[in-house]
């Protein structure tokens, strides 16, 4: 039995390598990860001499840039004339577009020159996009804007990216030897396949709440693993820390935590020692169904009145609560004129109100007019007095005054 399971297993086999001849880049001596450039003294040419048709991209840039891209706008030229790739700068459209020539040579170019504009467009400075036309160079704009919905949290996530004073997203170009920017809602990195492979897994897993600084820590461990040779062939993950997330319990806001001290205090205060939570008993059954809205009209009468008698109803309600608040802010402004003893006497329970009871003590503001008045009285007599003081003085001054004129008059009449 066992011979013929093994006969038909053996059978079943497929021999993928059968027919498969070697293949003239089947060498361990070619690495087939490496880029080599465009050279047409070396013969790279294309079928045909030149592109049969012509290629173009556009993109538009953000209304900020556009001082910068036509002080720059020179040098991107003759760069891509080098490569022999046309470029355009529109000001009125807010766009650049890049096409093929008819001496473009290099088929890849063009693609390259994409990249160089699309990362103009995210604000990278212009020495540090051009260098994208070389092949060792890769880029990619990740767009990190509908990750987190919230505004506010999607904020606090991408300075995290960031770090204080960029300290975070310098040693992330550090470990992947990358140029990464962070500008609104996308991460623009330039670098290494490797580099951009580490660095967009770091980025979204941010945005997605695992801090920078685990990755970072798993970087730095990988690239010492890296530098082994005994290590090539074997699995790192008993090496690499495992951060696992804990549902660690939030300490409370700041003004909660006063809030509740000052209701505790005020609860000891009124009860004279500090209220105790009493435990609820455990019940099996639910609560009581709260009754409805039309329970209530029905309890109450106002389910069987018309459309028009519930407004009139309601209408007067609204009257009697405004009057009791016109009555209740007039006794507040009548309080400032009585007198700080009566109004202690008033506190003990003559006149303030207390548990929603409307007290008014009649004879304190009685009291309180009658003491208005006599010192009113008094004040006006005084100032009466004063004034005939003055009067007084003013009139003996005056007749003063007529004597010496007379005199002077007489010895004048006596000289001639």
């Amino acid at each position: 039995m066992s011979n013929i399971v093994e006969a038909t297993q053996e059978k079943g086999a497929k021999n993928h390598n059968k027919y498969r001849r070697d293949k003239p880049w089947d060498n361990p001596d070619i690495d087939h990860w490496s880029v080599s450039p465009w050279d047409e003294t070396a013969g790279d040419n294309l079928p045909g001499g030149r592109l049969l048709e012509e290629s173009s991209f556009a993109t538009l840039f953000p209304k900020y840039r556009e001082k910068y891209l036509r002080e720059v706008w020179p040098l991107i030229t003759r760069s891509l004339d080098k490569v022999k790739i046309a470029c355009e700068l529109n000001l009125v459209e807010g766009s650049m577009t890049v096409r093929t020539t008819r001496k473009t040579s290099d088929p890849y170019v063009i693609l390259k020159a994409r990249d160089l504009i699309k990362l103009l467009a995210r604000s990278i400075p212009a020495p540090q996009a051009l260098k994208i036309l070389n092949d060792e160079y890769n880029c990619e704009i990740i767009k990190i804007g509908g990750l987190v919905r919230n505004k506010e949290r999607f904020v606090k996530r991408r300075q995290r990216l960031i770090g204080p004073d960029g300290a975070t997203l310098k040693a992330l170009e550090l470990l992947t030897q990358c140029y990464i920017l962070v500008q609104g809602n996308t991460v623009s990195v330039m670098g290494t396949h490797k580099g951009i492979k580490q660095t967009r897994m770091v980025v979204l897993e941010c945005m997605n709440n695992i801090h920078p600084v685990y990755n970072i820590k798993r970087l730095m461990i990988m690239r010492e693993l890296e530098k082994d040779p005994k290590l090539q062939n074997e699995s790192w993950e008993r090496f690499l820390p495992t951060f696992k997330k804990k549902n660690v319990q939030r300490r409370k806001p700041h003004q909660l935590v006063e809030e509740s001290k000052k209701a505790s205090e005020s609860a000891a205060a009124a009860g004279g020692k500090a209220a105790v939570k009493k435990k609820k008993s455990y019940t099996p059954f639910p609560p009581a169904q709260q009754p409805s809205k039309i329970d209530l009209q029905l309890e109450s009468g106002e389910y069987f009145l018309s459309e028009r008698q519930r407004k009139a109803k309601k209408l007067a309600e609204k009257q009697q609560a405004s009057v009791e608040k016109t009555n209740e802010k007039r006794r507040a402004r009548e309080r400032e004129f009585i007198h700080p003893s009566l109004l202690k006497d008033a506190d003990e329970g003559d006149v303030v109100e207390k548990s929603g009871e409307k007290e008014t003590n009649e004879e304190a503001y009685d009291d309180a007019g009658a003491d208005m008045e006599r010192l009113v009285g008094k004040f006006a007599k005084k100032k009466r007095k004063a004034s005939e003081e003055k009067s007084g003085d003013d009139d003996e001054d005056v007749l003063g005054l007529k004597d010496t004129k007379k005199k002077r008059k007489k010895d004048k009449k006596r000289k001639d």
